[in-house]
């Protein structure tokens, strides 16, 4: 969630039972930590951190969640209009997963090719490539649901060697998870499939189980940094 998730909020939530916490998202380079400051500018919550201290300040984050939670992987979701800076997270030792920002939807990332208009790079295959060939932690791409050929371009994240595929099977117009095209991804690919959106119910957990997942997310369902349900028995 955008300029929430950092290390306090996570080790608030982290004892309801996730066992991989999420940092970010944050923006690597000049035309993404351009557009977050836009985006700050207009009243909207964002990340926002210069270039020289970025690096720095994941590392201190993904520390300070390691140091209460020494048993839960960290990730950081991030934004980058290059491979080069994500790359360079790989020396951040306390980091777990790095993962690909190919989800929001603020049109100051938009513009520069960024966010949800990653899954509509020619190159994409090769930026991710790039990036897990270069890394020695897992690597987890986030999209969009709904918005290219979903599981045309499902199958170039996974070729591209990508550890696990995090969904946000958002459907327009529904207030719910779009369950059935989390099941024919699961049911077409071999990538570990991650579902999120609109979980905020046990029913919903075994409904998005259900379709075949690996694992699933949660995030508004946290934001009041408690849980209202109990996840540790999924």
């Amino acid at each position: 969630m955008a300029g929430i998730t950092d290390a306090a909020f996570l080790n608030k939530v982290i004892p309801f039972g996730f066992d991989v916490a999420t940092l970010g998202g944050f923006n690597l380079d000049e035309p993404t930590i351009e557009a977050s400051g836009k985006i700050l500018e207009r009243g909207r919550k964002e990340f926002h951190f210069p270039k020289n201290l970025i690096f720095t300040h994941i590392a201190n984050e993904a520390s300070s969640i390691k140091d209460k939670n020494d048993d839960v992987k960290v990730s950081v979701n991030v934004r980058s209009t290059t491979p080069n800076p994500i790359i360079r997270l790989d020396e951040i030792e306390d980091l777990d997963i790095i993962e690909i920002n190919c989800h929001c939807r603020q049109p100051e990332f938009l513009e520069i090719g960024c966010g949800q208009n990653m899954l509509q790079r020619n190159d994409l295959g090769e930026f991710i490539s790039e990036v897990v060939d270069n890394v020695s932690k897992e690597v987890s791409v986030k999209i969009r649901a709904n918005v290219v050929d979903d599981l045309a371009v499902c199958r170039i994240i996974q070729d591209s060697g990508a550890d696990y595929l995090h969904v946000d099977a958002m459907k327009p117009g529904v207030f719910d998870a779009d369950y059935e095209l989390l099941t024919r991804l699961c049911s077409n690919l071999d990538i570990p499939v991650i579902g999120n959106n609109s979980i905020d119910s046990e029913e919903k957990i075994i409904k998005m189980l259900n379709t075949g997942i690996s694992g699933f997310s949660i995030a508004r369902a946290v934001i009041s940094g408690k849980l209202d349900f109990n996840i540790s028995d999924f």
